[in-house]
């Protein structure tokens, strides 16, 4: 990706946030979308200290969001549907929706890497990102992009929450009558230090969903995850789950 493509899909994110957030200046946003391999090359900022701060931003408001809708949940139950929402997957699926691979800047050797789509670095640019917008816009502004950020797993923080995905799951598809869900592994991408699963769930013929993780179980729960949020979701969702990836 050459200086060019890299200003081009800022520009595109950039438009996207204005939408949410105003047109206003995001002074950070080029520092949230900094690799640290750019930084130990050329000594600018990167954005792990903002990530630091988003993280935290980005628990603030969905821990909003969940009392508001879920006024009878305990607080474990807060805690485990927070943890659903603002995971490294949950936060990728929302980073590669609106393209930020693209956007971040990494050194020389990084960029002929995978790096651009792994789990943990579209996460934390993310977080990075949360952490921009509310030191120059405020909690408000913050708030309006972690909607976005969330807005597509919701609905289903209830289920995405299960304590054990996996044997929800089996217990789901077997009070249907269908057989015992499969985990099949599909790629295994990255160096030794960073590799990513890619695992498919299947039920009897038909593929549920894939998810990511930085371990097989990972990737097994994030697909056994997905897949219960799927079947919860009306109207008949199995029609076209084959197109629908975990983060």
């Amino acid at each position: 990706m050459n200086d060019a493509d890299l200003a081009a899909a800022r520009a595109a994110l950039r438009a996207h946030f204005d939408t949410l957030v105003g047109p206003e200046a995001i002074p950070r946003f080029e520092e949230a979308l900094t690799h640290p391999s750019l930084a130990n090359e050329t000594g600018v900022t990167d954005n792990q200290r903002l990530e630091f701060l988003g993280d935290a931003v980005l628990g603030l408001c969905v821990s909003e969001m969940l009392v508001r809708a879920h006024t009878d949940a305990d607080e474990g139950k807060l805690t485990r549907m927070r943890s659903a929402l603002v995971n490294g997957e949950a936060l990728a699926g929302w980073a590669r929706h609106v393209n930020l691979g693209a956007c971040v800047a990494f050194g020389r050797g990084a960029k002929l890497g995978s790096e651009r789509e792994q789990t943990n670095v579209l996460a934390d640019a993310a977080e990075a990102l949360v952490a921009a917008v509310y030191e120059s816009r405020g909690l408000e502004a913050a708030r309006a992009l972690v909607r976005d950020v969330v807005k597509d797993r919701f609905e289903q923080a209830e289920s995405l929450s299960a304590a054990d995905p996996k044997s929800a799951l089996q217990e789901r598809v077997q009070a249907d009558g269908m057989p015992s869900p499969i985990y099949r592994l599909v790629e295994l991408r990255g160096t030794p230090h960073e590799q990513v699963f890619d695992v498919e769930v299947v039920v009897g013929e038909q593929t549920l969903a894939r998810g990511e993780g930085r371990s097989k179980r990972l990737a097994e729960r994030a697909a056994a995850m997905l897949a219960l949020a799927i079947l919860d979701a009306p109207p008949d969702p199995v029609e076209n789950i084959e197109s629908i990836r975990m983060p």
